[in-house]
């Protein structure tokens, strides 16, 4: 399973900026106003910067990673996107859009959330597995 980590990094990554364009859209008319989209604009920073320590740390910075903290994090995230997805999700009850480009980026924004959570889960059950181990890693997670 952590042959896999890396491209696991890669894809919450890529997901995490495309939940983030797409989540600034749809904050935009608001102007902020709604606290959903909001929080879900949050994970999708938050989730840049929990990728940022727990894939580039280990191979750049090895003296600042710490394998708790690192599994600590992925379980704060996993926890944001899931209720992040649940609170969108009850939020925009929209089952057809149409033509709509706004309700289309919600959907997309749910759909992401979704995604983004499946990932966050796996990244933080492999952590676990190796914390479990007692494996303190301080290089990559490459095997």
């Amino acid at each position: 399973m952590e042959r896999f980590v890396p491209w696991v990094h890669i894809a919450a990554a890529v997901f995490s900026i495309i939940t983030l364009g797409v989540t600034a859209y749809v904050v935009s008319p608001w102007y902020g106003g709604h606290p959903t989209p909001n929080f879900i604009l949050f994970s999708s920073l938050w989730s840049l910067l929990v990728l940022a320590y727990v894939a580039l740390t280990p191979r750049f910075i090895p003296r600042l990673f710490h394998g708790t903290v690192s599994l600590a994090l992925l379980v704060i995230t996993t926890i944001f996107w899931f209720s992040g997805a649940i609170a969108y999700s009850v939020q925009s009850a929209w089952p057809y859009c149409g033509a709509n480009t706004y309700c289309g980026s919600v959907q997309a924004g749910i759909a992401f959330s979704w995604i983004l959570f499946v990932l966050f889960t796996f990244l933080a059950v492999v952590e676990g597995l190796r914390w479990r181990r007692g494996s303190t890693r301080t290089g990559p997670a490459v095997v």
